[in-house]
């Protein structure tokens, strides 16, 4: 029988498999396709580090992907067209490097996230979710309303950014980054949930008034999980861009907030590949159903009402029980 940990192995290595048929089938198109879902999957593993440990749903996580979105696209765009980002006091230009622009996108989603949490944690529940909301909102208006980066149209970018020793326009490589940015950030959340701070953290998301009593901040702790979301899915929000060579306001909006957070919810909230795997079968569901109907979001959120009713452990969490109860059986 196939254990817990063999099953994630296949979950995992289902991807890059994946993605060496298609380079055999010489089909560029489904490559790109899996990159997509790396990086869907990258920006699940952000937020489920905020929902999944700290417990903390928050509708603004476009907020981050979208400036990881905007810090690519701003630094490309005077890096292509030679103009400085900043003139004074210090000389300050725009760049085509990927690391620089990847650390710049965390940086920036994670000064977001500290500032965004540090008022929004004062609330919970409802409040915390509404208060995350119109945070987005906020940032979704600001972008459509600045015209030095495109405003509502948009910012293009003629070639995709530079990475040492790779040919980032080659698909497959492409993919390669995406993917191993993705392992580090599922292994970064899995030593996170077995260290001191995560279990800190799902003490306080399990009962906040034992936490208190046993020395632990809980403001502290979420606030930093918040931050480190953030950061993660800002990464997530710069691939992205960088994949399409396009960045947008639809990056801030409430609808991208929100298949960040089905991506979570059908793979399993909580659980270390559940964005991976709710990732695959969003990506998987619009390419299949999209080819009959321009409305395969109905089926979706039909798979959707049945897993939070049926299957609160998500796609990992059904086939992990069914595997318990063949064992069993």
């Amino acid at each position: 029988m196939i254990g817990a940990r063999s099953l994630d192995a296949i979950l995992f290595l289902a991807l890059p498999l994946v993605v060496l048929y298609a380079m055999a089938a010489d089909q560029p198109f489904t490559i790109t396709l899996a990159t997509k879902v790396a990086i869907f999957a990258l920006a699940g593993t952000g937020l489920n580090i905020a929902l999944g440990l700290g417990g903390l749903v928050s509708l603004g996580h476009a907020i981050f992907f979208g400036i990881g979105g905007y810090a690519m696209g701003i630094l490309a765009s005077h890096a292509q067209s030679y103009t400085p980002l900043l003139e004074s006091p210090f000389l300050i230009e725009g760049t085509k490097s990927m690391p620089l622009i990847w650390l710049t996108a965390m940086s920036a989603g994670a000064l977001a996230a500290l500032l965004i949490g540090a008022l929004s944690l004062r609330t919970s529940g409802v409040y915390f979710i509404m208060i995350t909301l119109a945070f987005g909102q906020m940032f979704y208006y600001f972008a459509i309303s600045w015209p030095a980066y495109g405003g509502e149209d948009g910012l293009p970018i003629y070639l995709r950014n530079s990475f040492p020793g790779l040919d980032t326009l080659d698909p497959a490589q492409f993919f390669a980054l995406a993917f191993a940015l993705l392992a580090l950030a599922l292994l970064f959340a899995a030593r996170l949930a077995h260290a001191p701070f995560g279990l800190a953290l799902s003490a306080a998301r399990q009962s906040e008034s034992r936490a208190i009593a046993a020395g632990l901040s809980p403001y502290r702790l979420r606030l930093a999980a918040f931050t480190l979301s953030g950061a993660i899915t800002a990464l997530a929000g710069a691939l992205y861009a960088d994949l399409n060579r396009f960045v947008s306001p639809a990056m801030l909006s409430w609808q991208t907030s929100g298949e960040i957070m089905i991506f979570v919810i059908l793979g399993g909230v909580g659980r270390l590949f559940g964005p991976l795997a709710g990732a695959a079968l969003y990506i998987l569901m619009e390419q299949s159903l999209g080819q009959f109907t321009e409305f395969w979001q109905i089926p979706l959120g039909l798979v959707l009402l049945a897993v939070v009713l049926f299957a609160r452990g998500g796609l990992i969490g059904l086939l992990a029980r069914s595997e318990r109860e063949g064992e069993n059986g």
